[in-house]
Order: C-alpha cells, then structure tokens, then sequence
C-alpha cells in the first residue's frame, strides 16, 4: 500500500449553496454550522491536514458559506477561491475571458488580494485566483472580460502580499476545467502573459472535473476517463502555459451527484467517489497530483429535480449517503504516516 503522508491534502466544499449553469442555487435549509463543523471533523479524522473550501466574490464580498473560518482549527484551514467579477463590477474589457483589463482597471481587485492575504493569511492553506477562468457560464469567472490578465496579475499579488507578511506555507494558484476543443485559447493566452514573476509566484494548478454528470461515461471506462482528464490537464494543457512540470496539481473540485433519473443511485456514488479517488492516487506520485477536494458536503435539496441539487455526501437534513462513509475511510487510508506498512 502507498500512503500520501504529509505530502497530500484532502478537502471538502461544507456550504449548501452552489452554482448551476444558469445561475446560483440556495440550499433548501440554512446550513447549520455545529453539523457541519461535526462533519468535518469526522471526515477529517487522525489526518495532519484537511481544507475548508470557501468562496469570495470580487467586488461584492459575499462569502459561501458564511464565516468559513468557524470550521477551522485542529489542522483544518481555508482553501479560499477570489472570484472576479469585473472591476468595480462591470464589464470590463475585451470580450469575455479575453486578454482585456487594463492594469488601473485591476487595482481594486489586486489591493483586495492583498488585503485578504494580511488579514486572513494565517488561516488560509490554499489561495485561488479566480475560479474556472476558462469556462464561459454565467456564474463562472471565464465569462467575465480581461479573467485572463486578472488571473496572471492576481496570483503575483497574492504570492508577493504571502511572502512580505511572512506566510511561507500559503499557497498559491488558480484552477481550470478540461478543454475540449483544440482551438481553445486560454491555456496559450496565459502563456503569454505570464512571465518570471508569474511562473515564480505559481504554487499549483487547480482541475475541476465531474466525469460521468454533464457527460456520460459507461461504467466501466470512468477510471480510465479520470486517468485520461489528469493526464491530459497535466501533460497538453499547462505545457502550453509555460507550466513547469514540477508545479503541483489539485483537483481541487470533483463530484457525483445522485439521483434524479435512473443511475443515480446513493450506492452509485459511493462506488465513484472510491473509483475516482483511488485512480487519483495511483497518478499522484507520476503527475505530481498532491491533493483532492470533494464537491459538496451536503445536498441544496434533496426532493429537487435538477441534479445540481444532490451533489452532497449527506442529504439535506444531514443524514449520510453511503459516500460520506467511503471518503471517510479513504481519507483515513491513504493519509496515514508513509512508515506504516
């Protein structure tokens, strides 16, 4: 058996509230903090470190979940994604997620990077800039003019504000969806506007990827289509960045949710969440992988009819899929001290 160690970092989203490819879906129940802080612990378990998955809005501060940093302590910390969402809230310029965005249009956004790193750094493990720059939907950031040139400006702002505050151990990066069309401009445009102090400032590489829900996978081809999506994320797509290939990886986003519909089944996504971590282990050490955050903890709704509503390892009154429990293990697992035998 090889065990991760301290080298990997396990992660969950805890909030309700989600995005769908039309807009934001609020959980049909508040989120309750003493569950949720009880979940995490559970999930956590003897693990040294485990990450609370957040998120801010650029210009309008409106974190999900709210007050993440009630869930922290006893090796628990902040993976916080900066979305942005234009300056000053408006369009910006150059067509969306295009190179666009002046750098007097970014300094609100890059002085609020700075900020939440003085203020927050000592509680943050991971700083994300942006979240899904290359996907053009509505409440993703790649449909906002100039993501791009905020993206490359944004993590130089946030690794500088690090390490003049002394946070040596914050890391970092920013994230990206597979791509699927050759013709597909982000990772070359990144490339060039990337330069020294970029690629010095780049801690890691985020991938979301939810395979087998927008696109069906037979069963029995999904742990070769995970292999596939990392492969290609770490040996086609960051190449064409100028990506080193000792930058780490995270799939800092990965889910399955149940039903509505035939196949979804609560054991279903019990047997994915096992697969897709265990493949994700075996690529860990060859594509330099070094952590996996789950998305969500829980369910916005469980009676709701859009699949967006189930993507939780609990139902929406807490209760526990069978996933909850698998994670569970898996976290145990493959976290314990690399000396065990």
């Amino acid at each position: 058996m090889t065990y991760f160690g301290d080298g990997f970092t396990f992660g969950v989203y805890p909030g309700g509230r989600l995005g769908s490819e039309t807009g934001l879906i609020d959980p049909v129940s508040p989120d309750d903090p003493a569950r949720i802080t009880e979940a995490l612990r559970e999930l956590q378990g003897g693990a040294p470190r485990f990450t609370v998955r957040a998120y801010r809005s650029y210009p309008a501060d409106d974190p999900t979940p709210a007050r993440p940093e009630q869930y922290l302590g006893d090796g628990r910390k902040l993976d916080l994604v900066l979305q942005y969402r234009g300056p000053g809230g408006s369009s910006g310029s150059g067509g969306p997620g295009g190179l666009g965005g002046s750098s007097g249009e970014l300094d609100g956004w890059l002085d609020s990077i700075r900020t939440v790193v003085r203020s927050e750094g000592a509680r943050i493990a991971a700083l994300q800039i942006c979240e899904e720059p290359n996907a053009d939907l509505p409440v993703l950031d790649g449909s906002v003019p100039g993501v791009r040139r905020a993206l490359v400006e944004g993590v130089v702002a946030a690794k500088e504000a690090a390490l003049a505050c002394g946070f040596t151990d914050l890391a970092v990066g920013f994230n990206a969806v597979p791509a699927f069309d050759p013709a597909d401009t982000f990772w070359p445009e990144i490339g060039e506007l990337a330069d020294e102090r970029f690629h010095r400032a780049l801690d890691y590489v985020g991938l979301d990827f939810f395979p087998d829900v927008f696109r069906p996978v037979p069963g029995e081809q999904l742990a070769g289509a995970v292999r596939w999506l990392v492969e290609s994320f770490r040996n086609d797509a960051l190449p064409k960045a100028g990506i080193a290939p000792n930058v780490p990886v995270r799939i800092c986003e990965n889910g399955w949710p149940t039903g509505p519909g035939p196949g979804r089944s609560e054991a279903r996504q019990a047997e994915v969440v096992e697969l897709v971590v265990r493949t994700v282990a075996g690529l860990a050490a060859e594509l330099g992988v070094t952590g996996y955050g789950f998305f969500g903890l829980r369910d916005a709704d469980s009676a709701g009819a859009d699949l967006f509503h189930h993507f939780g390892l609990l139902r929406d009154d807490y209760s526990r899929k069978p996933a909850f429990d698998v994670l569970k293990g898996l976290v145990g697992e493959l976290t314990r001290p690399s000396t065990e035998t």
